[in-house]
């Protein structure tokens, strides 16, 4: 069965290693252009770009299939199926109809909650314990395609989404390689979205970074949580902006933002309902310190 693997993040290439490694005929891989990051502004290339490259995998960068050139390179590489991990494209009808067997996804929720481009992170914004990954049908309409399978999975408590990404990576890799088994011996099932159950989980963006305090403790812990490794959420003290990393619900009360004092783990601060421990926070122009040590040099004003 060749295969065509369409991908970009550490997610994507997680799953791309997976077949990879589990023997899967990978016969091209397409992910976004290489983008100019950093301070040198210096052109890099996608992690699944590097996975594809060390493994000698012909790599197509497209900036869209509008171009019948571009479609006729795909159809060029004769794939019997299309497997997508967070590409970042939209796909026309007239790619999805280039495979034999369709094109599949893995999306890191579980469908048909949290269609979208930040499932994972609405997820812990939101307060779920569990979430997960599907296997779908893709279809023109974003996340909407028929489901294949899913796997389950808890979020803890204090689980940040970037700590829980890379759970779902390992787990959404494991189940793109048991689809495309069911792919190989002809067992595939799919079951239509239920469209009454149907969320959506929109980007991200900076605008949603300062800490309502006047919320409850365990809605600011979810968005301290949810927002992290990015945009990560910002607190205002003594006249200063802090990014905050790291916290846990604690014991305390008072008024919402009220700074409650100093223990020995963090930062205890009031909210609307009960308090947050900050754990880790990084002061602008500063670097990621804990709590205690940066107060230690940086007193509190009473």
């Amino acid at each position: 069965m060749r295969v065509v693997f369409m991908g970009t993040p550490d997610i994507a290439a997680a799953c791309l290693k997976r077949i990879l490694a589990d023997g899967f005929d990978v016969v091209g891989v397409y992910t976004q252009p290489d983008r100019p990051k950093g301070r040198g502004m210096k052109l890099v290339c996608s992690p699944v770009k590097e996975t594809a490259l060390a493994a000698g995998i012909p790599v197509f960068q497209p900036e869209h299939f509008r171009e019948e050139e571009t479609v006729a390179q795909l159809r060029a590489l004769k794939p019997d199926i299309c497997a997508v991990v967070a590409y970042g494209r939209i796909l026309p009808q007239k790619v999805l109809d280039v495979p034999a067997l369709g094109c599949i996804n893995i999306h890191a929720s579980l469908l048909p909650k949290y269609r979208g481009s930040a499932p994972y992170q609405w997820a812990v914004l939101d307060g779920l314990t569990e979430t997960g990954v599907t296997a779908q049908y893709m279809a023109l309409k974003m996340d909407a395609g028929d489901v294949i399978d899913v796997a389950k999975t808890p979020i803890g408590e204090n689980e940040t989404a970037g700590q829980l990404l890379d759970r779902l990576a390992l787990l959404g890799a494991e189940l793109l390689s048991k689809t495309l088994t069911r792919f190989e011996n002809g067992t595939v099932t799919a079951a239509a979205q239920n469209e009454a159950e149907v969320s959506y989980a929109p980007m991200l963006d900076k605008s949603m970074c300062p800490i309502d305090w006047t919320k409850t403790a365990q809605q600011v812990h979810n968005q301290i949580r949810g927002l992290h490794p990015w945009p990560v959420a910002t607190m205002e003290l003594q006249g200063k902006t802090f990014k905050v990393h790291a916290s846990k619900v604690a014991e305390g009360s008072g008024k919402p933002g009220e700074i409650l004092g100093l223990t020995k783990t963090g930062l205890l601060v009031a909210c609307g309902e009960g308090a947050v421990e900050v754990l880790s926070l990084q002061a602008e122009g500063g670097k990621r310190m804990a709590a205690p040590d940066y107060f230690r040099g940086h007193p509190l004003e009473r």
